[in-house]
């Protein structure tokens, strides 16, 4: 089924973004600075996979999945999408990982 990736991509990103925002973890605390992570993050990856591309170490696979639009040879549509995705899901790793460390140090100065 044509698309298939791009939708689950989309809503695994939005379903990110509802724990980011609910929890203001990352764009729900600092919009400025996620939005030019994720934009900053999303090229240096992009330039990754254009220089794997043009080295033969990526190709592009034959799936169903993929909507089948390309940006430049071997590049999908749908990369740039999780790359995005892949920065934004980092972000808020990383700040419930800076969370659960505080209040564990919390914690234990509390007792």
């Amino acid at each position: 089924m044509a698309g298939l990736y791009l939708v689950a991509l989309i809503v695994s990103a939005l379903g990110v973004l509802a724990v980011d925002l609910r929890h203001r973890l990352a764009l729900g605390a600092a919009p400025g600075r996620t939005l030019l992570l994720i934009a900053c993050g999303t090229v240096f990856l992009l330039v990754w996979d254009i220089t794997g591309i043009a080295s033969g170490v990526f190709v592009r696979g034959d799936s169903p999945l993929l909507l089948g639009v390309d940006l430049a040879p071997h590049l999908p549509l749908e990369e740039p999408v999780f790359l995005a995705f892949l920065c934004h899901l980092t972000l808020v790793v990383h700040a419930i990982a800076l969370r659960v460390a505080a209040r564990r140090r919390a914690g234990r100065e509390a007792a």
